[in-house]
Parts: structure tokens; sequence; C-alpha cells
């Protein structure tokens, strides 16, 4: 015999542009892409088992919900869009216990034309996205996250890396000086005391702490790495970490994942050439995979 043990469904790369237009200048826009996605939980059994579609919302009935919204609410910042779809979900479906939502917005920034920042004009200066996760239950508990991903950094000195346990499978050599390249995948986990339902979510975003708490952390990885004279990429991150739960009062942890991304020395003595750190090989793979998650100490009960 078999039995449905879990399941959830939806739709996953929805994509918008929201313009906010100023209430005072109806030409000075800002500009908010974002690629979402929303799984649903609940009572969908026999959908599964007995081919029964009765309590399925299709997907597309999905789809044109989170874009309605998108236009008729504040999407920004995606925190609060991302608040705002849960409790629309679980209020308009009785049978939905729950959602589960991802939202990625997309990196534009206005440019400088003419020494001032234009008013509408915007160019997508990075890869890099900042992101939201929300798994919100009728119950009211909630697992509520935000970070930034693919943010692609080097620095060509500062780095070293020695010390390390050498055994007979061992060839690496260590070296006091070498590049140092990642694609940041930074998580925070938003502290479940403070930000325990739907309504601080709204609350915080009024007040600006998603935004600012982005902003802190954007700046402190970027600092981290540019100053620190590292001494690896785990040493780096677990920093860059803690002085993120220093400056972030509503966060509770602070997660890492962090690919070591390789650059060979190239050997050119065949020529008579020495190679001062100046002529590297760019390795696509294999490549390390570093990864922490940091909290903060708990406090004692004595």
């Amino acid at each position: 015999m078999a039995f449905l043990q879990a399941s959830t469904y939806g739709k996953d790369n929805v994509k918008f542009l929201k313009v906010q237009k100023d209430k005072q200048n109806p030409k000075k826009h800002n500009v908010l892409e974002a690629t979402v996605r929303v799984l649903l939980l609940g009572n969908f059994d026999v959908s599964y088992t007995d081919a029964d579609n009765s309590p399925i919302v299709p997907t597309d009935t999905v789809k044109n919900t989170i874009l309605v919204e998108a236009k008729r609410i504040d999407v920004f910042p995606i925190e609060r869009f991302a608040a705002h779809l849960a409790k629309h979900f679980v209020n308009k479906y009785s049978w939905v216990s729950g959602v589960d939502i991802h939202i990625s917005q997309h990196k534009w920034s206005k440019y400088l034309v003419d020494g001032k920042l234009h008013d509408h004009s915007f160019v997508k200066n990075g890869e890099d996205i900042r992101v939201t996760d929300l798994k919100y239950l009728r119950s009211g508990e909630l697992t509520f996250t935000s970070g930034l991903k693919d943010l692609t950094v080097l620095k060509s000195t500062g780095s070293m890396f020695y010390g390390y346990n050498v055994c007979d499978y061992t060839t690496l050599k260590p070296v006091t000086d070498r590049i140092l390249s990642t694609d940041v995948d930074a998580t925070w986990k938003w502290d479940s005391k403070k930000v325990s339902s739907l309504a601080d979510i709204f609350r915080l975003a009024e007040t600006g702490v998603f935004d600012t708490t982005f902003e802190t952390a954007l700046s402190i990885t970027l600092k981290r790495f540019a100053l620190e004279n590292s001494a690896s990429v785990q040493a780096t991150m677990y920093n860059m970490a803690e002085d993120i739960l220093k400056a972030a009062q509503y966060v509770e942890t602070v997660s890492y994942a962090l690919p070591n991304k390789h650059y060979f020395l190239i050997d050119l003595k065949f020529q008579g050439e020495d190679n001062d750190n100046e002529l590297f090989y760019p390795s696509p793979h294999p490549n390390g995979l570093i990864k922490c998650t940091v909290g903060r100490t708990p406090k004692s009960k004595l």
C-alpha cells in the first residue's frame, strides 16, 4: 500500500517590474523587478490520490494573484510583499493551511547624468539579487529569512592559506599571498521573538528595517572582504557574520555559502619569465565550497 506523505504546488518564475512614482513629481520613479515563487500547502490530497481536482487552486490563478496584488499594493520592500501574499492566500482559501514564498529582487540603479541621478533612468549594474523567503502557516507560525545572492567579488591580494592539515593525499602548496574570489550567498534569519507575526513584518517594513538591514549586510560583506588580510574563507565569513549580528538587532542568525573560485598562477619559466602574482588562469572547476551559520551567544541564566 502507498500513501501521500507530503505535497505542495504553486507557481514559479512569476516576473514583474513595478514602477513607483513620486507623488510630488510624477516623473521621478523607483523600479522594482522581481521573480516570485508561491507554493501552497493544505488539503489537496485527493487531487493526488483520487484524481479529484476540486480543491486545486490552479497555478494560473496563483500567477494572476501575484500580478494583480503587485499592481494593487506597495511591493517595496519585498519582505512586505511576501507577507501580503501569505495573508491573502490563507485568508481567501479556507483549505490552504500554509504558503511558502520566495521573492528575488533584481538590481536596477539610477545613474548620474550631468552630475546628478536621473529621475527615471536605470542601469543593471550587477547580477547580484536581494532575496526573501517566508513560510507561513494558518496557525501563525512562520519561518522568515532575507539575504543576498550571486554577488561576485575578487581581490588580487590580501589573502593567504597555510597551516592546514597535510597528509599523503595533499598536493596543495601553502601561500601567503593569493587571489581571493567568491560568489556571495548570504542569508539572515529574522529573530523569531522580535519578528513573530505578519503584523510584525508589516510594521518593520514601514520603519525601514528590512532595507536598512540589507544595506548594512551588503556593506559589511564588501568592507570585511576588502580590508581583512584573510587567513581563510572560513575565518573571513565568520567575521562577516559576527559583524552583521552586532549591527542588526532583528537578526537571529547569519549564514554564508561561499565557493572558493580558484585562480592559478601560470608558470612561464619555459620562456624565462618570472610571474610575480601577475598572470593567472581562472579555473572554472572544481571549486571549494565553504558554509557556516553564526548565531548569537545564548545569554546566561545565572
